[in-house]
């Protein structure tokens, strides 16, 4: 059985008090009870503070470009659905550059594992408004606030039908442990949204903020209503659900696929045969 250690990555060098250190003790403690080693896992990241998550982590990693996390977490995917793949993104990262990409994610359902570090800012950027920025927020590039309307992740998972959206809070990493485990034990596209305060640079979006409004989704609540999802969905403000939002049973890409249906790419045998012939034809 795998222990805390074992998943022990370099020191961190983000800033005291940000909300990825909840993220990663969260994480390290599920993956543990999980009974997942290292060796099991690959974490894919892209650019950000939350693209470093992988450096702190012992397992298999890599790091993407800017908004591509879900394009390499899906090909690592299909061709071996046998490793637990979970991709760490940014709020900037995944909502705004790689934006294309999550719809079509959660459109495939590929059996991937979105962890969004959401603090509402490009943090290593220095503090650029992101997708999920509140509208009228004053940041260095729009001292007249943002006129953007804010992105909705939650909402937006649910209208495409997204096997699994929830939606944690850094601060309590507890809930967000257990969040975790039942995004990785759901078969399916899973997005986890995970607010985490940006000390540094988001002065609004505090812990204490936070901690005024988030409440757990009510245990008699039935997350695979999708009606109901989608208002639970469109709650943000004073009132900020954490949980599970909304939860389907559909056939995932790697089902899809003959070819990799009954045995994963990276255990099939291959002809190298063929390859001459079909040279000749770009002659």
């Amino acid at each position: 059985m795998p222990v805390l250690d074992d998943y022990k990555g370099k020191i961190p060098a983000w800033c005291p008090g940000c909300g990825n250190f909840g993220i990663l003790k969260a994480f390290k403690d599920a993956m543990v009870e999980l009974g997942k080693e290292p060796h099991q896992l690959t974490i894919v990241s892209g650019i950000g503070q939350s693209g470093k998550f992988p450096h702190y982590v012992k397992c298999n990693t890599f790091n993407g470009l800017h908004g591509r996390t879900l394009p390499v977490a899906t090909g690592i995917r299909l061709a071996n659905h046998e490793m637990l793949v979970i991709a760490v993104a940014g709020d900037g990262d995944c909502y705004g550059e790689g934006g294309n990409h999550l719809m079509h994610a959660m459109r495939r359902n590929i059996n991937v594992k979105l962890f969004v570090h959401d603090n509402q800012i490009y943090g290593l950027t220095k503090g650029q408004p992101s997708p999920t920025s509140m509208e009228g927020m004053i940041t260095k590039n729009q001292p007249f606030g943002v006129f953007s309307e804010q992105l909705n992740p939650m909402a937006l998972a649910v209208s495409l039908d997204c096997s699994f959206v929830a939606r944690g809070f850094a601060g309590n990493t507890e809930h967000l442990k257990e969040l975790m485990k039942e995004s990785v034990l759901h078969k399916g596209f899973s997005l986890l949204d995970i607010l985490q305060p940006c000390v540094t640079f988001n002065k609004i979006n505090t812990y204490d903020w936070y901690k005024q409004r988030v409440y757990h989704i009510e245990p008699e609540y039935k997350p695979e209503n999708r009606i109901e999802a989608f208002k639970k969905a469109l709650e943000w403000g004073d009132r900020i659900p954490l949980g599970v939002i909304y939860k389907n049973k559909r056939l995932m890409l790697e089902e899809r696929v003959p070819v990799i249906k009954d045995n994963p790419l990276v255990r099939q045998g291959f002809d190298l045969s063929g390859i001459d012939t079909a040279m000749k034809e770009f002659y």
